[in-house]
């Protein structure tokens, strides 16, 4: 596989990965606006972590209503409440990581986003 990568600055890597964590939109904005024609490792990396994560939680979403709409139940809705609250700290974590411009793995999806969109 050839990477594809242009030696830019390490700034234009950062804008990337920051807004790609800035809603879905932003990860559009992102990789279609700033990152298609100038690819850096870094904004890879992070559009990469990130994708994975808006997915994760999409998926979620879409199960927590499924399930409450069948059996609407306060421990259910704890459960999920839970789940969320990881989702948005895993989320903190990468948007560190790229405010600080580092290629650090977001904890549990970290590794699969790197190897399930090698393309990014």
């Amino acid at each position: 596989m050839e990477n594809n990568f242009n030696v830019t600055k390490t700034e234009d890597g950062k804008t990337v990965a920051i807004v790609s964590y800035i809603t879905i939109i932003g990860w559009l904005i992102a990789y279609f606006g700033m990152h298609k024609d100038k690819r850096t490792e870094l904004g890879s990396f992070h559009l990469r972590q990130t994708l994975l994560l808006y997915i994760v939680a999409f998926i979620l979403q879409i199960v927590q209503r499924i399930i409450l709409s069948i059996t609407p139940s306060g421990f259910v809705f704890t459960i999920f409440s839970i789940l969320s609250l990881i989702i948005f700290i895993l989320w903190i974590i990468g948007l560190i990581g790229a405010i600080q411009g580092t290629k650090k793995e977001i904890p549990l999806i970290g590794q699969r986003a790197q190897s399930m969109f090698p393309n990014i």
